[in-house]
């Protein structure tokens, strides 16, 4: 930004925990955005926000937020049930947006989302991107292209855990249907990474189990069913060919954390990518 130019005056919408650990501290850091107010699940909390980070107003509610002139674009953090409301009404009120991931609901809220998007081209929607992979994906994509990998055949995608294993543990937002709609534990988060890899997936084939059926919800005090799953294979095929095996469970113990990632297994070669942006690459033949 120069010195003639206004920064981007942004309101936020929800502050849970990603927007106080990640968003906020990424504005500030610009030096080129201005957070000019925050609106929460309540004025205190709101309140709170704004005091700990030096954002000068507090609003009661979104509808607030976004009649305001003097606020050029909205970060909405909420869970996903409020996304695409939010996100269409911030475009309609002439506020650029970014969006928390999970997107939507559901495929139908998101498809929305994008036609209202499109119904603005002069404005910017955004979706927070899945952010594993922001070192290596060119290469991968490189490894790709210039045939270092050969024809893509099968691409193995792993995400194992035991987070799901205290069962003392309350109920979370993303166990509830309501709040959480279709996204399923860390799967949506891979298929971006995955679609960013290779393109589109031509079929998708599914099978979900939920094996911690309730938990305690804590504001209530009741205990409250479950249907998301928390154990999930997934077998789909990619529009360029190869096929891509997803295996994703949050209650497996002792579950290896090494072996989390993304496989590709090519013609020509194969690459390990793991958690934490690191990958290896063995040319066929060869050791990694």
């Amino acid at each position: 930004m120069t010195s003639n130019e206004a920064p981007l005056r942004i309101g936020l919408i929800g502050a849970g925990g990603n927007m106080k650990l990640r968003h906020i501290p990424g504005f500030q850091e610009t030096g080129e955005v201005e957070l000019v107010s925050v609106c929460n699940r309540s004025e205190a909390s709101g309140r709170a926000i704004a005091d700990e980070y030096g954002i000068p107003r507090v609003e009661p509610d979104a509808a607030t937020l976004l009649a305001a002139d003097d606020i050029d674009a909205v970060c909405i953090g909420t869970w996903p049930y409020k996304h695409r409301d939010l996100t269409i009404a911030a475009l309609e009120a002439g506020k650029h947006v970014l969006c928390e991931a999970r997107m939507a609901m559901n495929a139908t809220e998101a498809r929305e989302m994008l036609a209202a998007s499109e119904a603005h081209p002069d404005l910017v929607a955004q979706l927070v991107p899945a952010p594993f992979d922001f070192k290596s994906w060119r290469t991968v994509r490189r490894l790709l292209e210039d045939g270092s990998i050969g024809d893509v055949r099968d691409v193995h995608v792993t995400v194992l855990g035991g987070a799901s294993l205290n069962l003392d543990a309350p109920l979370h937002w993303r166990d509830r249907t309501d709040l959480s709609g279709m996204n399923v534990m860390a799967y949506g988060i891979y298929t971006e990474i995955v679609g960013r890899w290779f393109g589109p997936t031509r079929s998708v084939l599914a099978h979900g189990e939920t094996f911690v059926r309730e938990r305690t919800n804590a504001e209530t005090g009741e205990r409250t069913a479950i249907e998301v799953p928390d154990s999930l294979g997934v077998f789909a095929e990619l529009e360029r060919g190869g096929r891509v095996t997803y295996r994703v469970s949050t209650v497996l113990h002792a579950a290896p954390p090494e072996a989390n990632g993304i496989s590709v297994y090519g013609s020509a070669g194969t690459l390990h990518w793991r958690l934490g942006d690191t990958m290896t690459f063995a040319p066929l033949g060869e050791e990694p």
